[in-house]
């Protein structure tokens, strides 16, 4: 198995960083602007990234406001079946962030291009809960 793994400090209250990880409208500011979640244990988030690509993770866990885990129920095959975890922890005021995307079957190609993309959306993660503004991947018109 190989594991997609990031840590990264984001200048923000915890609050704020699981609340962008739960919440539709803070998934839609950092990830993708067309997703669709609730944050309720056995619900199935919706993203998707233009008209070819998607995938739907089962919210597995919430531990407010330390732990957010999904298990990605559908879209690539690469990703069926794999586990998002979002472990966070307050330090006075800022936020430690360590990010996994487990289980994958092998370090494949498009391993190798989802952990880049990992670090490119943790980093709008970062910016949408220190300026406001995120860059969430956005359909071309």
């Amino acid at each position: 198995m190989a594991n997609i793994r990031h840590n990264l400090t984001i200048e923000a209250p915890v609050k704020k960083v699981y609340d962008a990880i739960t919440l539709e409208q803070g998934l839609r500011g950092w990830w993708t602007n067309d997703a669709s979640a609730k944050p309720e244990i056995g619900h199935i988030n919706h993203f998707k990234f233009g008209t070819e690509y998607f995938n739907k993770m089962e919210v597995s866990k919430l531990k407010f406001p330390t732990n957010v885990t999904w298990i990605c129920k559908d879209g690539d095959k690469e990703w069926i079946g794999t586990k998002l975890t979002f472990d966070l922890e307050d330090k006075e005021g800022v936020t430690s962030l360590k990010f996994s995307h487990l289980n994958w079957a092998e370090e494949s190609e498009f391993f190798g291009f989802c952990n880049h993309q990992w670090g490119r959306f943790l980093d709008s993660l970062k910016s949408l809960c220190e300026t406001g503004k995120g860059q969430p991947f956005k359909q071309e018109q």
